[in-house]
């Protein structure tokens, strides 16, 4: 079997030659475009995508591909599924590696929003001396949007800080949860923080446009570091740039990486990360070797 890892990252790489070598893997460090894909990937029978897009012209490029480990859980976010169904190449995700990583992320853009630190760096490094007015997340309502894995991890840091939940999830929650599961728009219209931890599906994507920004608690903070397509960025920028929301913290965007001309730029009151949540060696470490696991 011939595996090749198409676009590993300097990390991963490292990480991945601190485990036992296998002879039948190959690794490619950066992002190849097409053709370059084609060629180092021609005979490969399974693929390690971390990032890369794989529509239905690049997979007709792949003959020897029968199988697709994604790194992460959004393989509809870059590759053509019912293409690949058709071809008859298996696509599997990889779950449960980075729950705390990305929780910890949403931690920290929740953080920063409610004390408005990067506000302030930036204005000290203007030459500003401006102490922002905060707020206390103590005794304040969390409001998750999914409760996956890295739903239930925020709910566990939220009320270590204090904080009481709502919750809203598509399905029933293990029971420990149910006290705190509402209705949508009970969660939306009575949370001082809300978090987007949903995945995204036809059923969610965009789930959170401007009826749903409007029906929140004015002055309310709004964290992303879930999928961007779940939130109309229109909606969103608007509600800051009125007021409707004080802050909001975004570690995902409908395009990544996020261009240069973005209105998303233009907002002060809105903190912005590059799809980081799940980047800490920790994570890193534990999805490949997950991913490694189901190859056998």
């Amino acid at each position: 079997m011939r595996i090749n890892y198409i676009d590993a990252s300097e990390m991963m790489a490292d990480l991945l030659a601190e485990l036992p070598p296998d002879p039948r893997i190959s690794v490619h460090v950066g992002d190849p475009d097409e053709e370059a894909l084609v060629a180092l990937a021609h005979e490969a029978e399974v693929i390690l995508n971390g990032h890369t897009s794989m529509g239905a012209g690049l997979l007709s490029r792949l003959p020897a591909l029968r199988r697709i480990v994604f790194l992460g859980t959004g393989a509809s976010s870059y590759i053509d599924l019912e293409a690949a169904a058709a071809r008859g190449i298996t696509v599997d995700t990889v779950s449960g590696y980075g729950d705390r990583s990305v929780a910890e992320m949403a931690l920290a853009l929740m953080l920063d929003c409610a004390r408005r630190v990067t506000q302030m760096d930036r204005d000290l490094r203007a030459g500003q001396w401006n102490p922002r007015e905060g707020v206390l997340l103590q005794g304040r309502r969390l409001g998750l949007v999914g409760f996956g894995g890295i739903g239930a991890e925020m709910a566990r840091i939220g009320r270590a800080l204090g904080m009481d939940l709502a919750i809203w999830n598509r399905s029933e929650i293990a029971e420990d949860w149910r006290g705190f599961q509402m209705p949508l728009p009970e969660v939306l219209s009575g949370s001082d923080v809300i978090s987007l931890h949903l995945a995204l599906t036809p059923q969610t994507r965009g789930l959170l446009g401007q009826e749903a920004f409007a029906a929140m608690k004015p002055g309310a903070i709004f964290v992303n570091t879930a999928r961007g397509a779940l939130v109309d960025e229109s909606a969103l920028i608007a509600a800051l740039r009125s007021g409707q929301l004080a802050q909001a913290g975004l570690d995902v965007f409908e395009t990544e990486p996020l261009p240069p001309g973005s209105p998303l730029l233009g907002c002060p009151n809105l903190v912005l990360s590059a799809h980081a949540g799940f980047k800490t060696r920790d994570a890193a470490r534990a999805l490949l070797q997950k991913a490694l696991a189901k190859i056998g």
